[in-house]
């Protein structure tokens, strides 16, 4: 076991990184604190147009790391990413789902509007992928470990133009509590984290999202969301010997808003 106060407590893990767009995203802060924490990464890009971001910001860690295209929505190119991974590893220790996606024009207006395929592609995207993933990557977590998806307070309650995704999300920590129970038996936990709302690529497409920061400040128990940094030492924690006996939980990251009421 590694000791919860070594200065790196996933040395010797291997890592798989999904959802890596830019420096910004949230994906890119928890998969910098696991190499910084002694972790071995592979990283996915989605398509050309993200390939140079993924790469630059691989390149930081070495030359070597290895990175693959591989779109969520094809079981194909699921099958051929994990097969390139099992090139380099014979185990994986470590899943990061930092996935999600719907259409601009669902993430406007009312929920009612919501279209029958904005809908569809919203749940396949950010929710059934970690089904596709966790069904790739447990044969080969052999010694247990840990599969971390991000999510947000939308799941739980009404956030006015999250609409589809809060929707999309609350299917995503279902889903999390089941993997957890099918997985549990072969030590391999599963979790969320629901961060408070960040400046990212992502983020920027939804709404209203700088009158979102604002609220938080005003109403959150710390007067502020979260960072990337925290964010990131929150994924070393759920992937460390720390959180052994956590798995089916969602852990919010946002300053305290979520225990308010009013």
């Amino acid at each position: 076991m590694v000791s919860l106060m070594s200065d790196k407590p996933l040395s010797g893990k291997t890592a798989v990184v999904f959802g890596v767009a830019n420096k910004r995203s949230i994906a890119w802060a928890i998969a910098k604190a696991w190499a910084d924490a002694g972790a071995n990464l592979i990283f996915n890009y989605q398509g050309e147009r993200l390939k140079d971001n993924v790469e630059q910001l691989a390149a930081t860690f070495g030359d070597d790391v290895p990175l693959y295209p591989c779109d969520v929505t094809s079981d194909e190119e699921l099958d051929a990413f994990f097969k390139k991974v099992q090139e380099h590893t014979d185990t994986v220790d470590l899943v990061l789902h930092s996935v999600a996606f719907a259409p601009k024009e669902a993430l406007e207006g009312d929920f009612l509007t919501t279209t029958r395929d904005a809908f569809k592609t919203s749940h396949d995207i950010s929710a059934y992928s970690l089904v596709a993933l966790a069904q790739r990557a447990a044969p080969m977590m052999t010694n247990g470990g840990s599969i971390v998806a991000m999510s947000y307070y939308g799941a739980a309650k009404v956030v006015p133009n999250y609409n589809v995704m809060g929707v999309a999300k609350a299917s995503l920590e279902a889903s999390t509590r089941y993997l957890a129970y099918d997985l549990g038996p072969k030590k391999i936990r599963v979790n969320c984290i629901s961060a408070g709302p960040v400046q990212t690529l992502a983020a920027r497409g939804i709404s209203g999202f700088g009158t979102m920061i604002k609220h938080y400040e005003e109403h959150a128990p710390l007067q502020r969301s979260c960072s990337t940094a925290e964010l990131g030492a929150t994924g070393v924690f759920l992937a460390s010997e720390g959180a052994a006996s956590i798995t089916g939980q969602v852990l919010y990251v946002d300053g305290g808003y979520q225990i308010m009421g009013m």
